[in-house]
């Protein structure tokens, strides 16, 4: 058989093989070639040193927000190299090699040192870092103390929150100062109902609401803990509302009622505190100077505070609504205001598929006494209907036709609100 181009002196062409690849053995392994590598770091690893240099000028170093990656290069041995990584490199900025502190910015040349290179082997870019001088600042805050969105337990409200400290001074680069806009001490309440105090972290909030986290570093505080106290206080449900008014009405009139829109709310505050509320049938008086009622001949109706109304060391619990409607009722003497029942008005032309529901139990009526004697006045012999013809499914507000027994006038024309539905046939869905 004849031997092919392939198979032709073949242990010669196998040994060549060998050969080389032993001679690429000893090239990587035993005579080790010169190679570089590059590996990128952020921008805000470096670190600044020599600081005292310009702080004894009150002035601080100021870094840019969002510094470009530094590319640092090294030329070593091939073996070195493949072991080196980010983590065995440091990057340095020495102020005092600065070439001007009169620059904005400072430029200050970065050095990259790295164990087992030689500092000639070891090539930085951008070459510079990039800093502002600012005067440096100090100024102090309250400690705001909150239980963010934890709650107490069943029957309880967060009654007051201390820290001490109450204030701390920070330090720091004049603009970073400047954006603070509070310092938090947040503490969990979550079921709790005893009084405590617990020693938490402080939290730096700028004026977009941000936390100062990533800029920590740039300022100093005296104290980055304090000690807070929270005091419990039990919850009181059902506190009357009452209003008080100044004046009086103009000539042939008078003060009908005084109603406040919540006529209740919940409180909570001390043992002591609730026991004097106690003591003053728990309620609490508003309005007072707020509202005259001097010279008026109609209905006056007033938004009231509560805030100014709630005793030292009770407060309204989360939720509640400081604001209160206050409505005095003014008529003419001889007058009265009267709830007529909703069941008692007669309900004509409505469809028979229709049904109709009012929106309260009763209705108001304001009744004159033509011949001033309104303790004959008998609200069942009161005649009312409201005609709902043409009316289809939907909420109205309509007019009520009222009839009065002699003797009486109505003072204004009577509404009601009223809802119409359609009837469901449960035996027409069930075929």
């Amino acid at each position: 058989m004849k031997n092919t181009k392939l198979t032709r002196n073949f242990p010669l062409k196998i040994m060549s093989v060998l050969i080389g690849f032993l001679i690429w053995f000893i090239v990587v392994n035993v005579d080790n070639p010169v190679s570089t590598k590059s590996i990128t770091i952020a921008g805000d690893k470096v670190e600044l040193q020599n600081t005292a240099y310009v702080d004894s000028a009150n002035m601080m170093c100021m870094q840019d927000d969002d510094p470009d990656p530094i590319r640092v290069t090294i030329t070593g041995e091939r073996r070195l190299l493949t072991k080196i990584t980010q983590a065995n490199i440091t990057l340095t900025a020495d102020l005092q090699q600065a070439g001007s502190l009169d620059t904005d910015p400072v430029m200050v040349p970065i050095t990259a040192s790295c164990p087992g290179i030689s500092p000639d082997n070891i090539k930085v870019t951008p070459q510079y870092l990039s800093v502002r001088l600012e005067e440096k600042v100090t100024q102090e805050f309250l400690v705001n103390v909150n239980y963010d969105s934890s709650q107490p337990g069943k029957g309880y409200e967060v009654g007051s929150q201390t820290a001490s400290p109450e204030k701390v001074k920070i330090t720091g680069p004049k603009s970073l100062i400047n954006k603070i806009d509070k310092v938090n001490a947040t503490v969990d309440v979550d079921g709790k109902t005893k009084d405590f105090s617990e020693e938490t972290e402080l939290n730096i909030i700028d004026k977009n609401q941000d936390s100062f986290a990533g800029r920590m570093s740039y300022i100093t505080i005296d104290n980055t803990k304090v000690v807070v106290t929270t005091k419990f206080w039990k919850i009181r449900t059902g506190v009357n509302i009452g209003a008080n008014f100044v004046g009086v009405p103009a000539e042939g009139y008078q003060v009908e009622s005084v109603t406040t829109v919540p006529d209740t709310v919940s409180i909570a505050g001390t043992d002591e505190a609730l026991d004097t509320l106690k003591q003053n049938d728990n309620i609490l008086w508003i309005g007072g100077a707020d509202i005259d009622i001097t010279g008026e001949t109609a209905d006056i109706e007033k938004k009231v505070s509560l805030k100014d109304a709630l005793p030292d060391d009770v407060k309204l619990t989360s939720g509640t609504s400081e604001d209160v409607w206050v409505k005095v009722s003014i008529l003419p003497l001889d007058s009265h205001s009267y709830g007529l029942p909703s069941n008692q008005v007669k309900v004509n032309n409505l469809d028979d598929n229709l049904l109709v529901t009012f929106g309260t139990d009763k209705i108001e009526i304001r009744v004159k006494a033509t011949d001033g004697n309104l303790d004959e006045f008998d609200i069942e012999k009161v005649e009312a209907s409201v005609d709902l013809s043409d009316m289809s499914v939907g909420s109205y507000q309509i007019p009520v036709t009222v009839k009065l027994p002699e003797g009486f006038e109505l003072l204004d024309n009577v509404v009601a609100d009223v809802t119409i539905s359609e009837i469901t046939n449960a035996d027409s869905n069930n075929g």
